[in-house]
């Protein structure tokens, strides 16, 4: 602010203030717009900085230096080596090389090529992790995503730079055993680590760390790790006294090696399973220890019945999460073991679990009063009174999911409505017995809902989204493949949901431009369209829609008849924040290539 020639900010401000101002300000955009103010600023605001997200450069161990140099408070650095592609591979890509990154890396090794050589030098080396090492002494949190030419040699030089480092997200690099050691080593307050996919570990390095460092470690993931087996887990069990979270991917891993874990670790909270070869012994050790467990997720479970939930629901009384996913031979006496015992489940997603029937969900309403998510998944035997059920003892209920749920139908969805008020996210796809009138029910009864999708679900109709447009304020609807929903319905919605910001009516065939010209005059605020497939709807309603919609960022309208190039032109001449167009390559004029090339996505890209 100045007055009069005198600029009170930098004249009144100390820099400690003016630093704690740039730290409350989220937005990139305007901290970058600080930056540029003046030098002090540009100085302080560097200082404020604490977190880098980069990817691989062309030369990353200078690009590193730089960062190093301009930010110095630097104490969390993501790296992604997926959205890393070099400036020359780009232009390449431009001239017409539509190879992925990763067929053109793996063929030009084997050649021998240049370019070849040029993406290893384009991914993250041992030498880059040196040098964030030295750069960054005080880091304290580092991701590395599929880094996968670095190895432990450069994790062993990290280490013995960043002893303060608690957090260490490999996924997918192929560090071996020494490195592992080595974060043991030097990294005393670790306290999460990610080993997904890291497929060179073996029993050897995960000893080494517990061992190491165990003492300080509250969160472990590890998968597709196969050399990894029941002697890491009972060294994490005997040396990892205060971990609090593992999560656990692995078809080595039996009955001894989880009981070693959660007889070792009585501080677990979150424990997330897919191994195939634990059985109910296992997960009867995980309810008489684990009883400050509070998020559970079962995946593939083919060795186990109802003896171990029904040993969770007697120990775990503090269990909130629950996931059950394609657990075969669990019944529906299993969840009414949940449901007597943990009271304070809060959400609950079961997701082909084909033997849960109607009384298991139904007790869960009966008994679990605060839940408030609930996602039924590939659950043909779990039928009306099971929602019904729901509806009346779980006021609270905020989001419900159903996909594929043949026997739910209009009844169950009237009866969450009338009883769960506080709905705010809906979700139901190919529930053929869901109509107009359950949908109906919940555009009187839920007024806080901000997301509803039903996806091709053919009984749902105009007159359900007339009731929608008319009870509810929307932020978020998808209709796709609902065939009898026509323009009215849609008009319904552009004008009592001002605030929509998502929108996919893709497979509506009788959806066409007088819909698309409602839409930009009543939602302004739309940021996503997806009209694939819809064959009335033409050019002209394409026009109206984007000349109001200006802050559209991503457009799909694939296979629609009436859409021509001049249609594909409006929107990427209107849409100055548009980032992605999804269409038929040959619907794209040579101006609107030129223009907006790079954000053109094709429906099919030639080989």
């Amino acid at each position: 602010m100045a007055v009069r020639g005198r600029d009170l900010i930098n004249t009144c401000l100390p820099d400690e203030l003016l630093t704690e101002i740039f730290r409350w300000v989220d937005s990139k955009a305007s901290r970058d717009a600080c930056s540029l103010v003046c030098k002090r600023w540009l100085s302080l605001e560097r200082l404020s900085r604490t977190t880098l997200r980069i990817g691989a450069s062309g030369t990353p161990s200078s690009l590193i230096r730089l960062l190093a140099r301009c930010f110095v408070n630097i104490r969390h650095i993501h790296i992604d080596e997926r959205l890393a592609i070099s400036s020359t591979l780009q232009q390449g890509r431009k001239r017409g090389r539509d190879q992925s990154i990763q067929s053109s890396y793996d063929k030009s090794r084997k050649n021998g090529s240049e370019e070849g050589e040029m993406m290893k030098r384009c991914c993250l080396s041992d030498a880059t992790l040196a040098t964030i090492g030295e750069g960054f002494p005080n880091l304290e949190a580092l991701s590395l995503i599929w880094c996968s030419t670095v190895s432990s040699s450069g994790l062993h030089s990290l280490a013995s730079f960043c002893t303060s480092l608690k957090s260490l997200d490999l996924q997918g690099c192929y560090v071996g055993d020494r490195g592992l050691a080595a974060v043991g080593e030097c990294c005393k307050q670790l306290e999460d680590l990610n080993l997904r996919f890291c497929e060179s570990l073996t029993d050897e390095g995960l000893i080494e760390l517990a061992s190491g460092c165990g003492k300080s470690l509250k969160s472990l993931g590890v998968a597709a790790c196969a050399k990894v087996t029941d002697l890491s887990l009972q060294a994490v069990g005997c040396h990892c006294k205060s971990l609090e979270s593992l999560s656990l991917d692995s078809e080595f891993t039996h009955d001894n090696g989880l009981i070693a874990v959660v007889q070792g670790c009585p501080l677990l909270k979150v424990l997330k399973l897919q191994c195939i070869n634990v059985t109910d012994e296992g997960l009867v050790a995980v309810g008489s220890s684990c009883l400050f467990l509070e998020n559970l997720a079962l995946c593939s479970f083919q060795q186990f019945i109802d003896r171990g939930l029904s040993a969770i629901g007697k120990g775990c009384k503090k269990l909130n999460n629950l996931s059950l996913c394609d657990c075969y031979f669990i019944s529906e006496m299993g969840l009414v073991a949940i449901a007597s015992g943990c009271t304070k489940l809060t959400h609950l997603e079961i997701n082909g679990c084909h033997n849960i029937g109607t009384s298991g969900v139904e007790s869960i309403g009966k008994s679990c009063m605060n839940l408030s998510e609930l996602s039924l998944l590939y659950c043909q035997k779990i039928g009306n009174y099971a929602l019904f059920e729901v509806g009346r003892g779980c006021k609270y209920l905020q989001s419900l999911n159903l996909v594929d749920c043949s026997n739910i139908g209009d009844d169950a969805i009237c009866g969450i409505a009338k009883g769960c008020r506080f709905l705010k996210k809906v979700h139901i796809r190919r529930c053929y017995e869901v109509g107009n009138k359950g949908i109906i029910a919940i555009g009187e009864n839920s007024k806080y809902l901000k997301e509803l999708s039903l996806r091709f679900c053919d009984r749902v109709g105009d007159e359900a989204l007339i009731a929608i447009g008319q009870g509810c304020t929307l932020d978020h609807l998808n209709v796709s493949g609902c065939h009898q929903i026509s323009d009215a319905g849609v008009i319904a919605i552009a004008r009592g949901c001002p605030q929509l910001t998502y929108l996919d009516v893709s497979v509506l065939p009788l959806l066409g431009d007088m819909a698309m010209a409602e839409l930009g005059e009543g939602c302004p605020l739309l940021k996503d369209v997806i009209i694939s497939h819809c064959r009335k709807i033409t050019d002209v309603g394409v026009s109206h829609l984007v000349k109001k919609c200006r802050t559209i960022e991503s457009f799909h309208m694939v296979y629609c008849q009436g859409i021509t190039s001049v249609g594909v032109a409006s929107v990427v001449s209107s849409c100055l924040s548009v980032k992605k167009v999804l269409v038929e390559k040959w619907k794209v004029s040579e101006r609107t290539k030129r223009i907006a090339g790079s954000i053109i996505a094709y429906l099919c890209v030639e080989l």
